[in-house]
């Protein structure tokens, strides 16, 4: 019997419980770096099916790594848990209305409780397999916090968590099934915090320094760097503080947070640099004093073609997940509440597999590995790949198009397309692996790849050895 016709049922027969694991942590939609519970809740389950769990990986109270079996090869599967603000949505709701599930006013807008829920579930599988096939090797469950903001698996891999693995496989719910091809910007996020002096903006506005105009002076300089950066750069800022809401004081606090990203990491460090240039000319041009915090970074991700290779052998092997006609119908009410711009979107890397795409995505999206795209968003992944051989893929647990962080994405993350699709990718994370433990040739392969791939440069993490997650911070 080969591993899918082994992995699969035990898969099917747990998928239930896992389910309800993904739902708990939905109602909980707790933040970047207190996961607490979610994070209890998948260490209980885990401790249950007989894995070894080390609490508190790199330091980080809501990470751990969960093991079993012996010996090489070693590979990893990537758990996620966290969620974003703001994004509270009642389940199933095909109009935008905050959920009293979870009063907190936050929301599961990119998955993760999905994500992390499906690598479980395969962790748990590969462990069974490993003991009834005889084949040597180890299987660890990461539990990887704060993906979103927070750059997690950037610390952990800082910590060198990720250094003794043969390969890392990871996922990521989405509207379709394919290989995660592309790679990702590398970012880096930091405060800007001016210091001003306070006066009456009518009595005595000569005696103040405004840091609030330090804050504007700033983003007008780096909406100047936009033409004369990369193409495939991108600067964010969100003002944090604005320093008050009297307008007849002039605002002696302002801060901005930055996020700067590019393909690749000494890019994103050289444009991060200007930015630092352009705020410390506002603090000059204001009087104003400039304090800049490092929040957080990660590096580009580098898929590994071999490894992908695998993968996509196990998708095409399993084919799509089999959807019922109510499960369609709740699709198509969805559809409504998504545009026409976001579906165009969700299909610019499909090309003519989806002219005339369906509500709900059941098949397997082509795979080319010759094929060279960037996504432009990032990923604290990029980190793990550039230690160790990692593969990932998207899968199907959304109406198609459905947009990342957003309240659409929220309402469908307990619906039984979204459990549906959280099975199916543990299927084939799981069937990845199992295959991966009987072909040592590939792994070997993959290892040359990643080298090659970093051309001789070491890993060097992008986060100074000086800067601690953000909680620690508090």
């Amino acid at each position: 019997m080969g591993a899918i016709e082994t992995l699969v049922p035990f898969i099917d027969a747990r998928s239930g419980r896992y389910a309800e694991l993904s739902d708990r942590i939905w109602n909980l939609a707790e933040l970047r770096y207190d996961e607490h519970r979610s994070a209890e809740l998948h260490i209980a389950q885990l401790e249950a099916s007989g894995f070894r769990v080390t609490r508190g990986a790199a330091g980080i109270l809501t990470a751990f790594v969960a093991e079993a079996g012996a010996g090489g090869p070693v590979i990893g599967l990537l758990g996620e848990y966290d969620a974003l603000s703001g994004l509270s949505q009642e389940s199933g709701a095909c109009a935008c209305k905050p959920s009293a599930e979870t009063p907190n006013g936050n929301g599961h807008g990119c998955g993760h409780h999905l994500l992390g829920a499906a690598a479980h579930l395969a962790a748990a599988a590969v462990k069974e397999f490993l003991a009834g096939s005889g084949l040597p090797g180890t299987i660890r469950f990461y539990g990887c916090p704060a993906e979103e903001g927070g750059s997690g698996k950037t610390f952990m891999a800082r910590a060198g968590l990720f250094d003794d693995l043969d390969a890392a496989l990871t996922w990521h719910p989405a509207s379709h099934t394919g290989i995660f091809h592309q790679s990702s910007l590398a970012n880096i996020q930091a405060y800007f915090r001016f210091r001003g002096v306070a006066a009456h903006a009518a009595n005595s506005p000569h005696l103040g320094r405004s840091a609030l105009d330090a804050v504007e002076l700033m983003n007008v300089g780096v909406n100047y760097l936009r033409e004369h950066m990369l193409p495939e750069a991108r600067v964010h800022y969100a003002v944090t503080d604005s320093g008050g809401i009297s307008p007849n004081v002039v605002q002696a606090r302002a801060e901005v947070l930055y996020l700067v990203r590019a393909p690749r990491n000494a890019q994103a460090a050289e444009l991060y640099e200007r930015v630092g240039n352009v705020a410390r000319g506002a603090a000059l041009m204001t009087g104003c004093e400039l304090e800049v915090v490092f929040d957080k970074a990660c590096s580009n991700y580098m898929p590994n073609r071999a490894i992908s290779q695998v993968m996509y052998e196990q998708m095409l092997a399993l084919r799509g997940p089999v959807y019922t006609e109510g499960e369609a119908q709740a699709a198509r009410r969805m559809w409504g509440a998504i545009s026409g711009s976001d579906i165009e979107n969700a299909g610019k890397n499909l090309g003519a597999v989806l002219r005339n795409p369906e509500p709900l995505y059941a098949g397997v999206a082509p795979y080319d590995p010759e094929k060279r795209e960037i996504s432009y968003g990032s990923t604290d992944v990029g980190d793990v790949s550039w230690v160790a051989p990692t593969a990932q893929f998207w899968g199907a647990c959304y109406a198609y198009g459905t947009p990342f962080h957003s309240w659409q994405m929220v309402a469908q993350g307990k619906m039984p397309m979204a459990h549906k699709g959280m099975a199916h990718a543990a299927k084939i994370l799981a069937a990845t692996a199992a295959e991966l433990y009987a072909r040592p040739d590939t792994l070997a392969r993959a290892r040359q790849e990643l080298l090659d791939a970093r051309d001789g440069q070491p890993y060097v993490c992008p986060i100074p050895a000086d800067v601690v997650p953000a909680f620690m911070r508090a």
